[in-house]
């Protein structure tokens, strides 16, 4: 297996090393993807004291140190996700950030949340791109660049990149409802706010000259989780687009975040991961049909019509969130969070196996819980499915949760035999 991408996680003395079975840093390809930071000074182990300032600027040092022991700069940040507690914070987030990008600004979502671990203000995660790849021994193309782009079509930020390609993916800044006209949130409810959303995408999207069919996982931030079936009358009329994709009723991978409160008093906020086929130079320009979307479902975890359970493209699987739901009777598990969590991971566990892959091919965890205190009684079913404690991951609490459950998790899966069509 010595020709293939590898797993590679990573750890320094210089971040925390973290509160529970999860590595810093795990590279697999052309990105590394690092733990969500809380604001921990590494030597005491504890949350620096002060407000939410100090927190940020201790989130993003813990980012540097990161990367700085796998001798990445900030700059190499494709993506930044900011969750915070108290959505009137994130102005101050936004001082701190910018004196960690003084030019060059990454793809980002910012959101509020109910919780995050050991009472945190902020909590911040990055994706990053890995010109070298990780097949051993081996280099990869070590100097891929990054490609941006802005359109006026969509809203412009002074603080984010619309969208940032690198490699075989392109990753979009979480988008607003906002009119890229006269910058404000479009008049209407939910249905309205979640159009303008999926426009100003697809607008994204049709400046890079890709179709939206060419989105492989769909994470939408939803302020009322009973707005959901409003959310979905209108996501309906997006995906599938195309002849090809309705052929095969194609959707992409999907996660439904609930939060507290997002930027301008917004209902709902949609991000997007994109295949890119051609890949970013100096990669050879492939024709984009020569990487395909493989696309799985089983019946051994739940189904959804606008899900796909696990899609992948080049070297990443990316799967569906998973709800603590019994296949075969389609309902919530009995039981508390130790039950559910199992739940959650049994599916991601029969999904995995379901495209011959197994659980330690997962390169990043994020888990969602109404109850954060729940974190010690989900870290002990946890360990029991990741004994290694590899994955990347990241924690929020959130107010609640589809379906009533107490959590709810996703996955990134490595991918090492890519997806051409004759692999």
């Amino acid at each position: 297996m010595s020709g293939y991408n590898a797993v590679l996680a990573r750890n320094t003395k210089n971040a925390p090393i973290g509160i529970g079975p999860y590595s810093q840093t795990v590279a697999f390809s052309h990105y590394n993807n690092l733990s969500a930071q809380l604001p921990i000074d590494p030597k005491s182990g504890k949350v620096v004291t002060g407000g939410v300032r100090e927190q940020a600027e201790q989130c993003f040092n813990n980012i540097k140190a990161i990367l700085h022991s796998i001798d990445h700069v900030m700059s190499d940040i494709v993506r930044i996700t900011v969750f915070v507690k108290n959505i009137k914070d994130v102005d101050t987030v936004n001082e701190v950030y910018k004196s960690f990008f003084p030019t060059y600004v990454p793809t980002r979502t910012t959101v509020a949340v109910a919780a995050l671990p050991m009472d945190a203000l902020v909590l911040i995660e990055a994706l990053v791109s890995h010109g070298e790849g990780t097949i051993p021994n081996a280099p990869q193309a070590g100097d891929l660049i990054k490609l941006t782009n802005n359109t006026a079509n969509a809203p412009i930020s002074s603080l984010s990149t619309q969208t940032v390609a690198f490699s075989h993916y392109n990753n979009i800044s979480a988008q607003l409802p906002i009119d890229p006209g006269s910058g404000r949130l479009v008049a209407g409810g939910v249905k309205e706010q979640t159009g303008q959303c999926l426009k100003n995408i697809k607008a994204i999207l049709e400046s890079i000259d890709v179709p939206i069919d060419d989105i492989v996982k769909v994470n939408i931030f939803i302020k009322n989780i009973l707005d959901i079936e409003l959310v979905n009358e209108v996501y309906a009329t997006f995906f599938p687009d195309s002849a090809i994709a309705r052929a095969v009723g194609y959707v992409p991978a999907r996660t439904i975040v609930p939060v507290s409160a997002l930027p301008m008093d917004a209902l709902v906020q949609i991000e997007a991961v994109v295949s890119h086929g051609d890949g970013t130079p100096p990669q050879v320009v492939e024709d984009r049909h020569k990487l395909v979307m493989k696309l799985k479902n089983t019946k051994n975890a739940p189904k959804n019509n606008l899900s796909t359970q696990t899609v992948a493209f080049s070297h990443y699987n990316h799967l569906s969130a998973q709800l603590p739901v019994d296949p075969m009777t389609g309902v919530i598990v009995t039981g508390g969070a130790k039950e559910q969590t199992g739940q959650c991971l049994k599916n991601i566990k029969a999904i995995v196996e379901s495209i011959d892959h197994v659980l330690a091919d997962v390169v990043k965890v994020n888990i969602f819980l109404k109850n954060i205190s729940d974190i010690d009684a989900v870290d002990e079913v946890y360990t029991t499915y990741f004994p290694g404690g590899i994955p990347a991951r990241r924690t929020v609490g959130v107010s609640v949760l589809p379906e009533g459950a107490l959590v709810q998790i996703d996955v990134v899966l490595s991918n090492a035999e890519s997806t051409s069509p004759h692999a």
